[in-house]
């Protein structure tokens, strides 16, 4: 296995662009000599919100034309050029949902599919929310979905959820103990919080 900083990209062709993505096919060569080529996916990356109102998560659920069937997940969308991540958050979550986020928490960040794509996702969690719509994509038929903690854990390790995002957010949300009241958040969110406009304290699809 070569290290990254092992490999030289010597050549990149373009293979195609599209309206999210590009394709591309980059020559790299070896500290050895040998010549690779690898096929590379270019995406501006996503947001994903474990939003939660009175205690419940919402998912909605949507057909997914590449998977082929329709799937429950956490609210997510992609990065518009240039976009900073907790705006996307707050924007994507009045898209899909109709909140708006008075808080939001940054979790973690995680590639979605690293053995070809560059797609980057930024993981968040949203509280203090208020209804709020903004028009989403003209093709999005979504419905809202509301569960709780223990049922949606328990949907996970029955195999409910078939999105990888969506296992990640929940099982990271539950794993730094959110769900259990505020008390056992061991003050995660300190530093972490973003203010988004109207909001008193924290903060601010793919």
């Amino acid at each position: 296995m070569w290290e990254a900083s092992r490999l030289e990209r010597i050549h990149t062709e373009e293979l195609y662009r599209g309206r999210v993505v590009t394709l591309r096919k980059d020559t790299l060569r070896t500290a050895d000599g040998k010549e690779l080529q690898r096929e590379v996916v270019v995406h501006p990356g996503a947001v994903v919100l474990v939003a939660v109102d009175h205690g419940e998560l919402l998912f909605v659920r949507q057909y997914r034309h590449a998977a082929g069937e329709e799937l429950l997940e956490l609210v997510a969308g992609t990065l518009e050029s240039g976009e900073d991540p907790a705006e996307a958050a707050a924007r994507e979550l009045q898209e899909e949902a109709g909140y708006k986020p008075g808080r939001l928490t940054k979790l973690g960040e995680f590639y979605s599919a690293p053995g070809f794509c560059t797609e980057k996702l930024h993981l968040f969690l949203a509280e203090e929310l208020t209804p709020s719509r903004l028009e989403g994509d003209e093709d999005e038929e979504i419905a809202v979905v509301r569960l709780s903690l223990p049922k949606a854990l328990k949907m996970a390790k029955e195999g409910g959820f078939r999105d990888a995002k969506t296992l990640a957010g929940v099982l990271l949300y539950a794993w730094h103990g959110h769900g259990q009241g505020h008390g056992s958040r061991q003050g995660y969110g300190q530093g972490h919080g973003h203010q988004h406009p109207g909001a008193h304290e924290g903060g601010h699809g793919r």
